[in-house]
């Protein structure tokens, strides 16, 4: 059974999800991510979507420490059931309602109101068979709706080759961890950045 390693909820006992249904992140690449976060200061009062959330346990853990508002995306039924009971002990442990769940495929809640953010962190561990096409166009949803600045975390395997990343996201650090690798990305600055930017590139071109 997963666990909530610090903050508020630490030591919480998550439900898991039955079967092979999902894919949980580790303890220990779940550890090494959320040190990371914390000591950035990504997490502290911060809008959180937690994209094929699973049991929710990348979300939970930025609940507990310290984000404003988390949103757990899964559209397998056991799955977001599970999210829901998991979300309704993070609520009780922090004190208040911080943890949402939308049952829903992830670029369908990507297009949606209730997706749109603006986020200051992604979490996103897609199925690994997830690739092509299919991921760039679920990459390009998320740059959409990042605040300027904003980050996404994406997990893949190792075995994987780096996603072609779109415009309206900046590659910053990767990581790995045995099998998983995680890949950090920035939105740009501002909204116009990623035109200023092709319009300077024209602009040297002879």
């Amino acid at each position: 059974m997963p666990r909530i390693i610090s903050g508020q909820a630490g030591g919480l006992t998550l439900q898991s999800v039955p079967g092979d249904a999902t894919r949980p992140t580790t303890d220990r690449t779940r550890e090494a991510l959320f040190s990371w976060l914390a000591s950035r200061g990504w997490l502290e009062d911060a809008a959180v979507v937690d994209l094929f959330a699973g049991a929710g346990t990348l979300g939970g853990e930025a609940a507990s420490r310290g984000a404003r508002r988390v949103l757990l995306v899964e559209r397998d039924r056991r799955a977001a059931a599970v999210c829901r009971k998991n979300a309704e002990a993070l609520n009780q442990r922090v004190g208040r309602p911080v943890v949402e769940v939308s049952a829903a495929d992830v670029d369908r809640v990507l297009d949606s109101p209730a997706g749109a953010g603006p986020w200051d962190l992604v979490l996103a561990d897609p199925p690994y068979p997830l690739t092509g096409a299919a991921l760039a166009g679920t990459l390009g949803r998320i740059a959409a709706v990042l605040v300027p600045e904003g980050l996404l975390v994406l997990e893949r395997s190792s075995r994987s080759a780096e996603p072609d990343w779109p415009a309206g996201l900046e590659p910053l650090e990767v990581r790995r961890y045995g099998e998983t690798t995680l890949y950090f990305c920035l939105a740009p600055a501002s909204p116009s950045a990623v035109g200023d930017a092709e319009d300077a590139g024209q602009a040297l071109e002879p």
